[in-house]
């Protein structure tokens, strides 16, 4: 079975305004690495548009019809300091949670081994009915809801290792205790949640915040000792990924300092995982990253190694 990749037809739709880190070129900096001769075994597919059935698995009619009802038909409207509509970013974050649930039932069937979900805006700072930090609907989270209400898993793990905390995914399954969701972040940083002490209603969360200016090999510590042996007492049938490569020693948002060799490790650790405890079931999404040349690299080590695992 090959690694899928999933690519979002409007993410490039999807427009902010002059200098916001959240912007277009993202994506052209990432297919300028994916499209090359090293890529060419990924099984391509464009991604669906989800359906508001599947929206609402997460956030309620009310905060749907909230958003499409402040849709521009021209320029873009803030929603708040950060994030943003124009135009096409309906059709955007639809195919973004659209691909997510493509992947997850690709996985889940066994056609795909694993898949990665190129789209943006990202995901993970929507919560029940607020859209921030760019993000619009929890993509991740709804992928996890689709699979353990559609897609016949028990039990999924929400791995995210972007520089922020999670706060939406964690609002979205605050009281799902079918799912783990697991974040690795700097702490102190936006959006100001992740404590340890945030542990969903049945310790079903785990918060690991990592402190400004701290490597790779701090991270890698950390998930030696907290995140693998907590997943491993989960016994996960899924691994959901909520890639982030802000993390990197030249990111502009942040003051964290791992590079590609860490987004490498990172990923082959949780595959080599998912492969003794799920056949290898891992479904990633891209999330923040936004120094444009370190977000191709890291993406493209990431890929490498979800190519590598299933072979």
């Amino acid at each position: 079975m090959a690694t899928w990749l999933f690519e979002n037809p409007f993410a490039q739709d999807h427009l902010t305004p002059e200098g916001h880190p959240e912007q277009v070129a993202r994506i052209a900096a990432i297919k300028a690495h994916l499209d090359g001769v090293d890529f060419v075994g990924l099984e391509r597919h464009a991604a669906p548009l989800a359906t508001e059935d599947d929206l609402r698995l997460c956030h309620p009619q009310a905060y749907i019809d909230q958003l499409k009802a402040a849709l521009p038909t021209q320029g873009q409207v803030a929603l708040d300091g950060d994030t943003f509509l124009s135009p096409a970013s309906w059709q955007a974050a639809l195919s973004g949670v659209g691909g997510m649930i493509a992947a997850i039932d690709a996985v889940m069937e066994g056609r795909a081994k694993n898949a990665f979900v190129l789209t943006r805006p990202p995901g993970h700072h929507a919560e029940t009915a607020t859209a921030m930090g760019f993000c619009l609907f929890g993509s991740v989270a709804i992928g996890a809801k689709h699979a353990l209400e559609r897609a016949g898993a028990a039990r999924v793990a929400v791995i995210d290792f972007d520089v922020h905390h999670g706060n939406g995914t964690q609002d979205l399954l605050w009281d799902e205790t079918r799912a783990l969701f697991v974040s690795s972040h700097q702490m102190p940083l936006y959006p100001g949640s992740g404590a340890r002490g945030e542990r969903g209603v049945a310790g079903n969360i785990l918060n690991v915040p990592l402190p400004p200016n701290s490597d790779g090999a701090l991270m890698q510590q950390a998930y030696l000792r907290d995140v693998f042996p907590r997943l491993a007492e989960f016994a996960p049938d899924l691994i959901l990924i909520s890639a982030g490569f802000d993390a990197h020693q030249a990111d502009p948002l942040a003051n964290l300092n791992w590079d590609e060799t860490d987004f490498a490790w990172l990923t082959r650790e949780i595959c080599a995982f998912a492969e003794t405890q799920c056949a290898g079931r891992v479904v990633s999404a891209l999330e923040g990253g936004y120094d444009l040349p370190s977000l191709g690299r890291s993406v493209a080590a990431h890929v490498t190694e979800l190519m590598e695992a299933s072979k």
